[in-house]
């Protein structure tokens, strides 16, 4: 699965997928009716670095960015976000991205990468924990997931 930096010519490959997982709601913090502007400004912000994943047929599988969670003193710690298209889940595109994101996130100086909202109901937090995140909280019935009520989200942790 090759992996490259995103370029401005790839959103348009990004935003259905971006989109139904949006607006599904269950998963992301964002509002489910987020435009496509507005999405592409959450996602392609100059402020991140972008990556995508292609399968063997060249169709885009996944997308991720990296960028500081916070500034200054504190710039050297990370935030991520991942999308895998939902016809490509189950195929290992999530850990190649999570895999490739924390070697960048090393390369470039990180010490280490923070997730601020991770719905806890989210089969995405088995594979954060396998590759080393710890959850250091959960803000309790602070997601309402549209099957599962009032769902906690975790913030979680990984030294780099």
């Amino acid at each position: 699965m090759p992996i490259r930096e995103a370029a401005p010519g790839d959103w348009p490959r990004i935003w259905p997928f971006w989109h139904r997982i949006v607006a599904a709601g269950e998963t992301y913090t964002w509002d489910p009716d987020t435009s496509e502007e507005a999405a592409r400004v959450l996602w392609m912000n100059p402020a991140k670095r972008v990556y995508v994943v292609e399968d063997e047929t060249g169709a885009l599988a996944g997308t991720a960015y990296l960028t500081p969670n916070y500034g200054g003193p504190a710039a050297r710690i990370a935030n991520a976000g991942f999308m895998v298209d939902p016809e490509h889940a189950g195929r290992g595109v999530g850990r190649a991205l999570a895999e490739h994101v924390l070697t960048a996130a090393k390369d470039l100086g990180y010490r280490g990468m923070v997730f601020n909202s991770v719905v806890e109901t989210n089969p995405a937090v088995k594979l954060w924990l396998s590759l080393g995140f710890t959850i250091l909280g959960t803000v309790p019935d602070a997601f309402e997931h549209p099957r599962d009520g009032l769902v906690g989200l975790h913030i979680m942790h990984k030294a780099l």
